[in-house]
């Protein structure tokens, strides 16, 4: 019995990875980490410089002493009096998740939601000719329903039945 329950198990683990959201959800973790570098980079190397630039010194670096006058070594860059509060550095995490968030909005969401749309409107579009189509398909048999029951009926009443069409003569 406990076999069987290890056998159900792997089994559903082994169809739990197969499944394709699975593996997309790995390959967008590893692009994210990859993604997240390069815009950690780019607040690195680009914004805080210009931010510093306005300033006197490196976004990260900025700093605040909480209490007493903040005396840091200058073998180490810690602080040997006081308690800093670092700003600068929770400013640049900010602007890194501001950025990634502005790119992932802008470049992946946005053009997907426009394409999702585009694509709903399309088959709402086709749902309803193939509507209109088999209404009309309808109508069509409708109209060739009566003509028959006018055929059927009109020879009944006419000449009954003595024309080229019921095998008499003209």
């Amino acid at each position: 019995m406990s076999e069987k329950k290890k056998v159900s198990l792997l089994d559903g683990f082994k169809a739990f990875l197969t499944r394709g959201n699975v593996v997309d959800l790995a390959v967008a973790v590893v692009i994210g980490a990859a993604f997240t570098n390069i815009v950690n980079a780019f607040v690195k190397g680009v914004i805080n410089p210009l931010v510093g630039a306005f300033g006197t010194k490196d976004l990260e670096n900025y700093s605040s002493c909480l209490k007493g006058p903040c005396v840091t070594d200058p073998k180490t860059g810690e602080a040997t009096e006081g308690i800093r509060i670092l700003w600068g550095s929770v400013l640049s995490a900010a602007l890194s998740f501001l950025i990634t968030a502005a790119v992932v909005y802008f470049l992946l969401v946005l053009p997907m939601a426009k394409y999702l749309a585009r694509r709903a409107a399309m088959q709402a579009a086709k749902e309803g000719v193939q509507e209109t189509m088999e209404v009309s398909e309808l109508e069509v048999l409708k109209e060739i329903r009566d003509a028959l029951v006018a055929q059927r009926s009109a020879p009944a009443e006419g000449n009954r039945g003595e024309g080229p069409e019921r095998g008499g003569q003209p």
